[in-house]
């Protein structure tokens, strides 16, 4: 399956990745949706996406904690790591990791669609 324009969400509030979900695909984006680290695991493994929007707060692990793991699976995945709420030593953890873009759920969503159109067009 192409890559192109494809985008995995993980997050698991149902509304969050709903939303995002919805805004997304307004803006024809091939998107699909995933409410745990096991699940998102079997989506890239068995597809082709360029990007992964991916919460710090999952239920298995915290989400800088999978970027290993779902780099090792995709290595050319460009990761897009969400928060609801920030601190200091959250983002400095965050930063270790190979990500793309750090997203600040309250900042709004013209934010994220710039880094989303960024990950496109490289």
């Amino acid at each position: 399956m192409n890559s192109e324009k494809r985008i995995l969400i993980l997050d698991p509030n149902h509304n969050e990745r709903t939303v995002m979900a919805a805004f997304l695909k307004g803006q024809n984006y091939q998107v699909e949706i995933s409410d745990s680290l096991t699940d998102a695991i079997k989506k890239l493994s068995n597809g082709d996406f360029t990007c992964l929007i991916l919460d710090v707060n999952l239920l298995e692990m915290k989400g800088y904690e999978a970027v290993p793991i779902l780099k090792n699976i995709n290595p050319r995945i460009k990761i897009i790591m969400t928060t609801q709420r920030n601190s200091k030593e959250l983002e400095a953890k965050v930063r270790e990791q190979d990500i793309f873009f750090y997203f600040i759920k309250s900042f709004g969503k013209d934010e994220l669609s710039l880094a989303i159109n960024n990950v496109f067009n490289k």
